[in-house]
């Protein structure tokens, strides 16, 4: 078990926002649980960690099933006793096609990863957190801007982000008598190695195709060390991460 150090699980912890985050909750002296599909992103981050001086562990994880993520939280259990906080990060998005051509199985897809898994995640983090002494932690969601505004084509994605939304806010409300707290990031035009596309172009509300502000990710990892880092008697409920001038606040 950690003695004297906080722990902190990432999901999708293997690239982008993910990654991001995990290497800046090193920074503030976290010992990090790193979440994802692919064991070998997972132990590359685990490698900077140690490089760094810190302490990783790699824990390849489909967050989609039930078992999967039970068996997560009972290593996270078993090596550290307790979990002060988790970002829960891992997310995906279906092809931009107009909903009528939308098959069923990508629908399915992204509420598997983006809706179940963040709620499997969750649960098992109120779980643990519940249990432990001293009880109590911190569940952080990634959002998006899309739990507000949709893009255009993406029916699933913004479907998904909202369900998120009102799960925040239930976490936040159930956790009160046990010292669990909830927030949602919402983030605009990170720019990772997924993101990098939008430099490029992207379909705007009246169809036109335009390369879009980006924001560069640590601003990301550093609103969610700024959140980490709160007591647990204060909370950011929402949070809004986004390029200064990327076309959400307005009509397009």
């Amino acid at each position: 078990m950690t003695q004297n150090k906080k722990i902190a699980l990432v999901t999708g912890a293997g690239s982008g926002i993910g990654r991001a985050v995990a290497l800046a909750l090193l920074e503030d002296g976290f010992s990090l649980v790193l979440a994802g599909r692919r064991a070998e992103p997972l132990q590359a981050v685990v490698a900077q960690a140690l490089a760094a001086g810190g302490e990783a562990l790699a824990v390849p994880t489909d967050v989609r099933d039930e078992q999967s993520v039970a068996q997560l939280f009972a290593t996270i259990e078993e090596v550290h006793g307790r979990l002060d906080v988790i970002f829960n990060n891992a997310g995906i998005n279906a092809p931009a096609v107009p909903v009528d051509e939308l098959p069923l199985e990508n629908w399915r897809n992204v509420i598997a990863t983006n809706v179940d898994g963040v709620f499997l995640c969750a649960r098992a983090a109120f779980g643990l957190m519940r249990r432990q002494q001293p009880q109590g932690g911190r569940i952080i969601n990634n959002g998006s801007i899309s739990a507000h505004t949709p893009r255009p084509f993406t029916a699933p994605y913004t479907a998904s982000k909202h369900a998120v939304l009102g799960l925040t806010k239930a976490l936040a409300l159930d956790g009160r008598p046990y010292n669990i707290v909830c927030s949602q990031l919402d983030i605009g035009n990170a720019l990772t190695e997924l993101s990098e596309r939008m430099t490029r172009g992207v379909r705007q509300a009246n169809g036109e195709i335009a390369a879009e502000p980006m924001l560069d990710v640590r601003h990301v990892a550093d609103a969610v060390r700024y959140i980490a880092a709160l007591p647990l008697d204060a909370n950011v409920l929402n949070m809004t991460v986004m390029a200064s001038n990327m076309p959400f606040v307005g009509r397009g």
